[in-house]
């Protein structure tokens, strides 16, 4: 991952109802979710969620896919990997306590 696409996903996360659709379709996992059910989990009209779903997809948060007349959103695990290895790899070096506090929720 190279700083622009991070930048460009970072931009995307930094937003509230996004925060919490990616976290919501992280836990629907390969199944995901259509934008129907996006919208009723985080409390947007469907043209919010439609305009927050574009975003995400557009910065490779989420993918969508067309299933007969729904479209399926997924969180995209492997895009979302790349960003967590690039700012703790190549932002932050590798540091130990930066690494320490991934795996122990008690540090932050």
């Amino acid at each position: 991952m190279n700083e622009s696409q991070a930048i460009k996903m970072l931009d995307a996360l930094s937003q509230e109802t996004r925060l919490k659709i990616v976290r919501y379709l992280v836990i629907c996992g390969d199944n995901g979710a259509s934008a129907g059910d996006v919208g009723r989990q985080v409390d947007a009209t469907s043209s919010r969620a439609s305009f927050h779903l574009s975003t995400l997809e557009n910065a490779g948060v989420i993918s969508s896919e067309r299933q007969s007349r729904n479209i399926i959103y997924r969180a995209n695990f492997k895009q979302i990997g790349g960003l967590m290895s690039f700012l703790l790899n190549d932002c932050c070096e590798n540091n130990p306590d930066i690494r320490a506090c991934c795996l122990n929720q008690d540090c932050c």
